[in-house]
């Protein structure tokens, strides 16, 4: 019989747990904001103990990281099921789930009302990551394939991409409420900004849409494993 406070056994428990946790604690963080949420008010809302969170998480910070991590694994899962062909369609379903993740999005515009302190703090300092990696190989294989432009470099076609998306949904983030552009028509004009900025003009072909998906497997690969190890002993992926 397992003692009370250590972690279960049973990994399906474990994970259930973990997930269960983390779902009390993204609800109060986007109602309170960061600052005020506590770990004993996550553990409250958890229905478990204090110390049992501790099993999982060493600090709160660490138990954000996990909340940005499985935000991201289900960003990419939703950008998969968009089912995108071509780097202007990946570029819109990603701006699409980018706005659909809460957390996610409060990270990405700056959100102090969410975020409090955190807002200045990196979450994540690793530098040079696996997914900017995955990225730019995926975009040096769309230029061998011509359906993205070959002159401009390696480093230079990743920066175009995340400039686009900064520069619509951060600047959409800080506009009233009653002066933003509906967020069906944002991810429309950042997919077509895309093909113009980055396009060559010519059609694809169904190698395009090959390489786009094995992309994404990639990436989805890589946010499970992040999640897993994010998640305590014998955390796996959702």
């Amino acid at each position: 019989m397992a003692r009370p406070g250590r972690p279960p056994q049973d990994p399906a428990r474990h994970l259930e747990r973990a997930h269960r946790i983390l779902d009390a604690a993204a609800e109060l963080i986007l109602r309170w904001g960061y600052d005020k949420t506590t770990i004993e008010d996550v553990a409250r809302a958890a229905d478990v103990a204090k110390g049992t969170i501790y099993l999982h998480w060493r600090t709160r910070d660490a138990l954000f990281g996990a909340l940005l991590r499985r935000d991201r694994v289900r960003m990419v899962r939703q950008v998969r099921e968009a089912g995108p062909r071509t780097l202007p369609d990946l570029v819109g379903a990603l701006a699409a789930a980018l706005q659909d993740q809460p957390l996610t999005w409060a990270a990405m515009v700056g959100d102090s009302q969410v975020l409090g302190r955190l807002t200045r703090q990196k979450f994540e300092a690793e530098g040079p990551t696996e997914f900017a990696t995955v990225f730019r190989r995926y975009l040096d294989e769309l230029a061998g394939l011509g359906a993205v432009r070959a002159d401009l470099g390696a480093e230079e076609r990743p920066a175009l991409v995340m400039a686009l998306l900064y520069g619509f949904l951060v600047p959409q983030a800080m506009r009233p409420e009653d002066q933003r552009l509906p967020d069906g028509r944002v991810t429309e004009l950042i997919a077509d900004a895309a093909g113009r900025v980055l396009g060559t003009g010519a059609p694809p072909g169904p190698e395009v849409a090959e390489v786009t998906r094995a992309f994404l497997a990639d990436l989805e690969e890589i946010a499970c494993r992040r999640l897993a190890g994010s998640l305590g002993p014998d955390g796996r992926a959702l």
